[in-house]
């Protein structure tokens, strides 16, 4: 499946196969300028941006044959031994070139080292130490090996360390798990085709390369298959390949290893002897044996995922593109002098004012729809409700229990008895409550003030900062500003409110007429609270509207003073209410 989402059809067609059969095919020129902007793309690193690329990932358990199927592909000699050969990813590029002398050179670490046929496996040993270290660990940085050699199909493979599960001396223990992680790293892009690397020795469907790329492709559509080892065992080679019980899309090639010291068109001569003669491997079909074939394949399945993905990826560039162009003009400009920069001073401090006043005063949050902390309409009403229950509950739950009804006022007129008229409440005896009540609340605006500061502040330092994102120099500076300016403003907010508490203290004077209201509908009671009072044999507990239930069998002892303690209540009752209504307004 390439990335636009249409299947690679498995290519089953291929020239009967000659002794010296070509590795370059026909789609060499035109495949060329697609793998050379492709590669020029892999070079500038847009993978990093996100940018998938049309990829060819070699993968197999250790000792598959990987190496050897990319010794044949490229007519090089890589690194060999035993354990993990390949301890980075190798980018192998291979070019089709008309001169004669091969030109090779590896690219890693920013920097690009000429070698030749005869050193190439040494020096990329030497950068492969440079990249991962001395030891036996992987690592993540690829290395780019260039082959410019006249005959090579125009491929570009990524070959990735070969699959093992037991760590040997100088391996880290999790060996298997960074190498997996790099190879789904690699395979899980739809982009990506898979070439899977399997020894003819073993049973395909315990391979641990088929695992991992049966999770990221299950139909297999854009994995190929390639049988190694083909003349180590020719037993149900046959059957293996065309039964298909592992699900390879794009088909299976058989191949021959290179043996000892043969030369690379020895090798091709010596496998095409193979097929066409042995008993058993000349029976499968020679449209999916040989390197040639493989080259083939690789090549035509390359053309197609590139044409089909190219336009694609012109598209994700041209979106990066526009994205950090308009990234770059929002950033800062330079200013070449003082007027400039105190222009854009101004700028800023204009923007952030109107966003504050979208804010706070029009309850607009366009700019900030899913900072439910900068909806400050509906945070400020939640504050200013969450006040108004608090100073409710700590201001009208201050009532006595009921069996201490006018327990306190009693005691209060007891200690403010002098010479006055009869009938007229002690004014120190309604203030000595008053101040009571209000020193038992007192704390509440103020706390209900700074939590109101405290969440403006937080507002107006997001929007400056918002502002001036692209002038961090300013950003301190700024926030500074707004912290000492809010300071201030808290401050007198604070010496305000607590000025109006303490003139709560000082005077019992109120003009709206609701305190009256509520005085006389709570003096109703009066008459039956006095029946109950001088009459042992009614009940003692009454209900006083507007008030609640309470117990006054115990007031009966102070007959004297009790009508003037129930008159007294009844007036702080009142009073406190219309207190209460103002702090709140």
């Amino acid at each position: 499946m390439d990335c636009n989402g249409t299947a690679l059809i498995p290519i089953s067609t291929a020239q009967p196969l000659t002794v010296h059969p070509p590795l370059i095919s026909s789609y060499n020129d035109r495949i060329r300028p697609l793998l050379d902007a492709v590669d020029r793309l892999r070079n500038l690193k847009v993978m990093k941006e996100g940018i998938q690329l049309p990829t060819i990932v070699v993968v197999g358990d250790q000792s598959a044959g990987k190496s050897s199927v990319l010794e044949s592909l490229a007519g090089i000699s890589l690194p060999r031994g035993h354990g993990i050969c390949t301890r980075v990813p190798l980018i192998m590029r291979l070019q089709s070139h008309p001169d004669p002398d091969p030109q090779l050179f590896l690219e890693y670490l920013e920097k690009t080292v000429q070698t030749d046929e005869a050193h190439v496996a040494d020096d990329i040993e030497e950068a492969t130490r440079e990249i991962a270290g001395n030891a036996k660990g992987i690592s993540h940085v690829p290395l780019t090996l260039v082959v410019k050699k006249n005959g090579v199909p125009d491929l570009t493979m990524v070959d990735l360390p070969g699959i093992t599960r037991v760590p040997v001396h100088g391996q880290p223990e999790n060996i298997y798990e960074q190498i997996r992680d790099i190879i789904m790293e690699y395979i899980t892009p739809e982009e990506s085709i898979i070439l899977n690397v399997l020894s003819a020795t073993v049973d395909f469907s315990t391979c641990e390369s088929i695992r991992m790329s049966q999770t990221v492709d299950k139909t297999g559509l854009r994995t190929l298959a390639v049988a190694t080892k083909a003349d180590k065992a020719p037993e149900g080679l046959l059957e293996k390949v065309t039964n298909d019980d592992v699900n390879i899309g794009l088909g299976y090639v058989c191949v021959r290893n290179r043996i000892g010291d043969e030369s690379y068109e020895e090798a091709r001569v010596e496998e095409w002897k193979l097929f066409e003669n042995h008993p058993l491997l000349s029976k499968i079909d020679k449209s999916i044996v040989g390197i040639p074939v493989l080259a083939q394949k690789l090549v035509q399945i390359q053309a197609t995922i590139i044409s089909k993905c190219l336009p694609n990826i012109v598209n994700q560039i041209n979106d990066k593109l526009s994205s950090y162009v308009s990234e770059l003009k929002s950033m800062p400009q330079s200013f070449d002098s003082v007027a400039e920069a105190l222009t854009a001073f101004m700028r800023i401090l204009s923007t952030a004012k109107e966003s504050l006043k979208k804010i706070f005063l029009r309850g607009e949050y366009d700019e900030y729809p899913d900072d439910k902390e900068m909806h400050c309409s509906a945070r400020l009403a939640e504050m200013l409700n969450q006040y108004s229950d608090e100073l409710q509950s700590k201001g009208e739950g201050e009532n006595e229990p009921e069996f201490n009804f006018l327990v306190e006022e009693i005691q209060i007129l007891e200690e403010a008895r002098g010479i006055g008229l009869p009938n007229f409440l002690p004014r120190t005896a309604f203030l000595t409550i008053l101040q009571s009540k209000v020193k038992r609340i007192s704390h509440t605006p103020v706390e209900f003030v700074n939590r109101v500061w405290g969440y403006v502040e937080g507002v107006v330092v997001s929007v400056l900062m918002q502002q001036t994102d692209n002038y961090p120099q300013l950003q301190y500076s700024t926030r500074r500003a707004a912290h000492n300016l809010i300071a201030k403003m808290r401050e007198q907010s604070v010496d305000r409110v607590m000025e109006i508490v303490e003139m709560e203290k000082l005077t019992d004077y109120t003009c709206n007429p609701a305190y009256l209201a509520m005085w006389n509908t709570l003096m109703l009671n009066q008459s039956k609270f006095m029946e109950i009072i001088g009459n042992n044999y009614l009940p003692s507990i009454m209900t006083i509207e507007g008030y609640g239930q309470v117990e006054i069998g115990h007031l009966r002892q102070f007959k004297n003073v009790v009508q003037e303690a129930f008159d007294l209540k009844m007036r702080i009752i009142a009073y406190w209410k219309i207190v209460l209504r103002d702090w709140l307004t």
